[in-house]
């Protein structure tokens, strides 16, 4: 039920950053002006940071929450390369493409952490693993078409190149990510992730510039409201979900994620998918579960941590 409900949040949260990126959110009688997204991935990060750290220090205290300096470096790396750049390209992958392209591509993720394991000898190739890999192949050829005559041409080549990259970061997200989490609990690496988030955008894009785009009032309420939805709100339901549940069961569930967005997105935004594209990402929700299933020969388990859509 808990990991159901983070899923259903952060299929809103994809809902409405494509609805926010085209122009088609409105509060009252008006629409919002578009946002780009990297003022949204910027602001969701620091937004929720803020309101994460006032919650934490002010039930735990500074010495809860504080970190030994090296593993304060990895969170940093985590935060940039894993949190910063995937949420970025997922929502310019959103922008240019459709909700279900985003979401099918980056979702491959396991794939890669799992050709990534493989090649490092901590899981050996298996019919099960091989399995997996080919209907994510095919699945992410049928969702964007590429069977059909030259109709993938007509997606948009940097939204499909952005997807791919958030996958990978995604992926790198989940091995760096399996590593910290094992050591220190769930919302401390939370926060130092998106302070090293938070402070990456502050160097690609200062505050002068963000003073400068002229955002009016309704867009900071969006942008506040955006950030608990999609961050602390299904973090919290994501948490009390895994107490309940043994992790690779609550892989399984938040899997339910594409789901919803592809589902909403259709709902509210009127994207429309082809049979073809439905039967894709049913494949590439079958490779992630087959991803996720413990092998006997499995020396080192990797399982999807959870997501920062």
């Amino acid at each position: 039920m808990f990991i159901g409900a983070a899923a259903f949040l952060w299929g809103v949260s994809a809902a409405l950053g494509r609805a926010v990126f085209t122009g088609k959110l409105s509060l009252g009688t008006s629409a919002l002006r578009p946002i780009d997204p990297l003022i949204l991935s910027q602001t969701r990060a620091t937004f929720s940071l803020l309101v994460l750290l006032a919650v934490l220090v002010g039930s735990k205290g500074w010495q809860r929450i504080k970190l030994p300096a090296r593993d304060l470096a990895y969170c940093l790396l985590l935060g940039t390369l894993g949190v910063a750049i995937s949420n970025y390209f997922y929502y310019v992958a959103i922008q240019r493409t459709n909700v279900a392209t985003a979401i099918i591509v980056q979702y491959t993720a396991p794939v890669w952490v799992l050709l990534y394991v493989v090649a490092r000898g901590h899981q050996k190739l298996s019919l099960q693993k091989v399995t997996a890999v080919g209907l994510a192949v095919v699945g992410i050829a049928l969702v964007i078409n590429l069977f059909s005559h030259g109709s993938a041409l007509r997606l948009d080549a940097y939204g499909l190149g952005a997807a791919l990259l958030a996958s990978f970061s995604f992926a790198f997200y989940n091995v760096a990510g399996h590593r910290i989490l094992a050591r220190y609990d769930r919302w401390r690496v939370l926060l130092w992730t998106l302070a090293a988030a938070s402070a990456f955008w502050l160097v690609v894009n200062p505050p002068w510039k963000i003073v400068s785009a002229h955002y009016v009032p309704a867009q900071w309420i969006f942008l506040f409201v955006f950030s608990i939805v999609s961050v602390l709100g299904p973090f919290s339901f994501y948490f009390l979900g895994l107490q309940h549940l043994e992790p690779t069961r609550a892989i399984i569930a938040s899997c339910l994620e594409p789901v919803f967005s592809i589902l909403l997105a259709a709902l509210l935004l009127g994207e429309v998918l082809r049979p073809i594209q439905t039967v894709g990402i049913l494949f590439v929700l079958a490779a992630i579960v087959i991803v996720q299933r413990p092998g006997r020969s499995v020396d080192e388990e990797y399982v999807l941590v959870e997501p920062m859509e």
